[in-house]
Parts: structure tokens; sequence; C-alpha cells
């Protein structure tokens, strides 16, 4: 076992050891295999409320103003510039965080944009994650130079899965360096739910380790999305100061609440004004 295996475990057993929380009494002498062998218990404790699991801190306070948690986002590969152009004022009058697109649309977005305080968001290495490294950092530094202020890159799972952790570490690196040279915000986006509870927290800490921003849970084109548990185990891997951002499924105020009291500090929904308006959608992001 290397020393960053170790670490890795270390965090890991922590991590869960967390989340069991004093309810789980029996887990805490399990030695962090509690989520494995009693998955179900610890699931018991988050959805009855169990305070240990949300975020300590700011994002456990459900605010008034859920809009500005909201990258409004359109990732469809039939969306046209009539839609981009709708997104980008919706963004203005309601107050959201960023738009989020393709990168297709960088600049029309970011002349959209211009003048307001929501930012332009682009999605890189989506939404496999399998392209390398090299590649998705220039992609990067391509719409950053387009006007891009955040940037959310796809994982490679399959290298993670593979346990080829330095590919993992130097492909978020290459992403997090050039939005770093100009004062960008980088986002890792896991897919959730092709990892186990043990890959997500070392994919939450090699995203840390690569010098990224946010963690985020999913592409919305993967075979679910956000959920409140994994939302509260990425917060716990990576600690109060780094992003947690929710994506996937979330349709309505109450998720986005649930997501926030879990830890979340970002939401990326198609259905922003929905959710800021007290309504609902079928979107799938």
């Amino acid at each position: 076992m290397t020393d960053r295996d170790a670490l890795i475990e270390a965090v890991t057993r922590e991590v869960l050891a967390a989340l069991a929380g004093d309810a789980l009494d029996d887990c805490l002498t399990c030695f962090g295999d509690c989520v494995a062998h009693s998955a179900s218990k610890v699931r018991d404790v988050l959805a009855a409320g169990a305070t240990r699991v949300s975020y300590v801190g700011s994002g456990a306070d459900v605010p008034t103003d859920l809009a500005g948690f909201i990258d409004h986002t359109l990732l469809r590969p039939d969306a046209t510039a009539t839609e981009i152009d709708r997104m980008c004022a919706e963004a203005i009058e309601y107050g959201f965080a960023s738009v989020c697109v393709n990168p297709t649309w960088t600049k029309r977005v970011a002349e959209a944009l211009r003048g307001s305080p929501v930012v332009t968001c682009v999605v890189v290495g989506f939404p496999l994650g399998a392209t390398m490294p090299e590649i998705k950092a220039m992609e990067a530094r391509r719409a950053l130079r387009d006007g891009a202020r955040e940037i959310d890159m796809v994982l490679n799972v399959g290298a993670l899965k593979s346990g080829d952790h330095d590919l993992v570490l130097r492909d978020v690196a290459g992403v997090s360096e050039a939005c770093r040279e100009v004062g960008a915000v980088c986002k890792v986006i896991l897919e959730t739910a092709l990892l186990t509870d043990e890959e997500k927290v070392i994919a939450s800490r090699l995203a840390s380790d690569g010098k990224a921003d946010f963690v985020k849970t999913s592409t919305g084109f993967g075979p679910g999305g956000a959920t409140v548990y994994d939302v509260a185990l990425m917060r716990e891997a990576v600690g109060p100061k780094m992003g947690v951002k929710a994506s996937g499924g979330i349709r309505s105020a109450d998720d986005v609440r649930q997501m926030i009291a879990a830890g979340a500090t970002r939401i990326g929904a198609s259905a922003g004004v929905e959710i800021v308006t007290g309504g609902s959608s079928s979107e799938r992001y």
C-alpha cells in the first residue's frame, strides 16, 4: 500500500465514522466499514435528519434567496441560440450565479451577460470525462479566452476505478491551473451515480489535491443525479472551505433546500426559474 493509498483509507475511515455519528456506535468500532456493512443504517440516520451529516457552517443555514446558489444550465445537444439567449435573460432577471453551457456557446453567453454579476460557466471533457488531460486543459483555456469564468470538468471515471490516481490528479490539476491563471473557478464533476462511496471520497480528495474549487455530483447525462447522501459525503470529504455543487434531477425549491442543508454551496439546474418562482420541472438536469 502506497502512502497515498494509506492516506485515502484513513480519510475514508474518518468520513464514514463521522457520518455514522453517535447513533451508530457499532459502526464506530468497525474501522470505517460501516457504510459497506450497514449502508441502510447510515442512510436511515441521514433520512431521520441526523445533524452530524449536515455541513457545520453557513451551508447548513437554508437561505431565503435561492437564486444566488443556482447555475442556470442548458447542456442539451439540441439547444438553440434562442434558448441560450432566453437562459441569459432569465439569469440576469432572477439573479442566478451563472449560466452553464457547452463550449460552443461561450462567446454568445459572455456577451449577453456582460455588465451583469452573472458569470459564464462552461463544461469541458463533457459528458464522459474520457478525453486526455492535455485536451481538457486546452479546452478549458479556449473557453476562458472566450469569456468563461467558471469551468465544470468531468473526472476521468475509468481511470479512478482503475486505481490510476496519478492520472486523475494530473487531469484535475491541468484544468485547475488553467483556471487559476485568469482567476476563474474550477469545478470537478464526479458522476457519483457511477461510484462507490469509497470512490466518491477518493475522487473528492483528489479534486482537492488538484486545487479545484468545487466538487460536483453529476453531469445530468449519467444514470442518476444528485442525492442528499452524496452531497453530505462529499462535504465531509473536502471539509468546509471547498465548494460542493449538487446537480442532476433538482427540480424544486424543496430539492434545493435539502441540498444546501446537506452542505451544497451551488446548485446546477435547468429548472432555475421554476425553482425560484415556486414551481417544479420534469427536466432531468
